[in-house]
């Protein structure tokens, strides 16, 4: 089962901003960038439930999800650049004051006078965490209230 190139074998990723921070994957496991401006809207959702900036686009990537090359696409806020990070240039992930667990993330890669989060997509997108994800979408007061009701059973 193959997964995401340690750091050391890694040496381009594409940057991209979520929430503010900035991210960084190996180039290899990116598919293709998407354009995000087309959104369908929910009736009798506020205006601000869409929540993207022109900007904002999906990254494509391709995973291992349960042993099989999967492909997935993550929204981002933009996409920065593709970086060039050599080994010498990332560190351990730090333990403390990310948004991201620190078993998800492969180092953190120094880019100028700035740093990146290397993310382990691999085990940031894997089924339990996307299961329980799922979960507590479907348990929100803001799922419930906006969700369509199953159709009844024929």
């Amino acid at each position: 089962m193959a997964t995401q190139s340690a750091p050391s074998e890694q040496s381009q990723y594409l940057g991209f901003h979520i929430g503010g921070e900035e991210y960084a994957i190996g180039i290899l496991r990116v598919r293709e960038i998407l354009e995000y401006d087309t959104v369908t809207r929910v009736p009798t959702t506020p205006p601000s439930i869409r929540g993207v900036t022109k900007r904002s686009c999906v990254v494509v990537v391709e995973i291992v999800l349960d042993g099989e090359r999967t492909v997935m696409g993550l929204l981002a806020d933009s996409v920065s650049q593709v970086l060039d990070l050599p080994a010498t240039e990332i560190e351990p992930p730090p333990p403390f004051g990310t948004r991201i667990r620190v078993e998800c993330l492969l180092g953190m890669g120094r880019a100028g006078k700035r740093f990146v989060l290397l993310l382990d997509i691999d085990r940031l997108l894997s089924t339990d965490d996307l299961v329980a994800a799922a979960g507590a979408v479907e348990r929100s007061p803001e799922a419930t209230a906006t969700a369509p009701a199953p159709a009844p059973a024929s």
